[in-house]
C-alpha cells in the first residue's frame, strides 16, 4: 500500500541549506571588509563618519518590525487567522518598501555629493576611502537586492494565503519565506555596525 507523507521537513532542510550559502556569501564580504579595515583603519573610520547614522538606525528598527510581522503571520495562520496572516505579511512588504526608499534617499545623497564607486574625489583621495565606499555600495546593494527578492516572495505568500493554498495545515511555504526574510534582517544587523558605527 502506498503511503503519502508531508515534505515539510525536506523543504525546510532545503531552505536551510540555501540560507547557508547566503550566509557564506555575506561572510565572504565581511571578511574582505575586515581585511581592508585592518589595512586602512583611518580611511574606513573617516568613510563611516560620512554615512547617515539616522538612516542606518531607522532602517534597523524598520527591519526588526518587519521581521516581527512575518513571525506573527506564521503564528496567525496556524491559529486559522488567514486574513490576519495575510495582513501581517502585506505590512512586512510595505515596511520593506520603506527600507528601500530610505536606502534610495541615502544613496541619492551620496551620489549627489560625488561619493560613488570610482568617483573622481574618491579615486584621487585616500585609497582606503575609495575601497570603503566601494564595499559600502556592494554590500548594501546586494542586501537591497535580497530585500526585493524577499518582498516578491512575501507577495506570493499573500496570494497563496488568500487563495487558501497556504493554511493552518500547509504553511511550509510561508515558514520558508519567513526564514529567508529573517536572514535578510539578521544580515542587516551585522551591516549596520560594520558600516555605520565604525570608530
Amino acid at each position: 500500500m502506498k503511503t503519502t507523507h508531508s515534505d515539510t521537513k525536506g523543504s525546510r532542510l532545503g531552505m536551510w541549506l540555501f540560507l547557508y550559502t547566503e550566509i557564506l556569501l555575506f561572510t565572504g564580504l565581511f571578511i574582505l571588509y575586515a581585511a581592508y579595515l585592518k589595512k586602512y583603519p583611518i580611511d574606513f573610520i573617516e568613510g563611516g563618519k560620512e554615512l547617515s547614522l539616522f538612516f542606518g538606525a531607522v532602517n534597523t528598527v524598520i527591519l526588526l518590525i518587519s521581521s516581527f510581522a512575518v513571525a506573527a503571520s506564521v503564528t496567525a495562520i496556524r491559529k486559522q487567522s488567514a486574513k490576519l496572516s495575510a495582513g501581517l505579511i502585506a505590512a512586512a512588504v510595505m515596511i520593506g518598501g520603506v527600507f528601500l526608499f530610505n536606502k534610495y534617499i541615502e544613496w541619492g545623497q551620496k551620489i549627489h555629493h560625488g561619493i560613488y564607486p570610482n568617483a573622481p574625489d574618491l579615486v584621487n583621495g585616500p585609497p582606503g576611502k575609495n575601497i570603503f565606499f566601494g564595499l559600502y555600495y556592494v554590500i548594501t546593494g546586494l542586501h537591497g537586492l535580497h530585500i526585493i527578492i524577499g518582498m516578491i516572495l512575501l507577495c506570493v505568500c499573500v496570494f497563496m494565503i488568500l487563495t487558501n493554498r497556504i493554511h493552518e495545515g500547509n504553511d511550509g511555504v510561508l515558514e520558508n519565506c519567513g526564514l529567508y526574510w529573517h536572514l535578510v534582517d539578521i544580515i542587516w544587523i551585522f551591516i549596520f555596525p560594520l558600516l555605520y558605527l565604525i570608530v
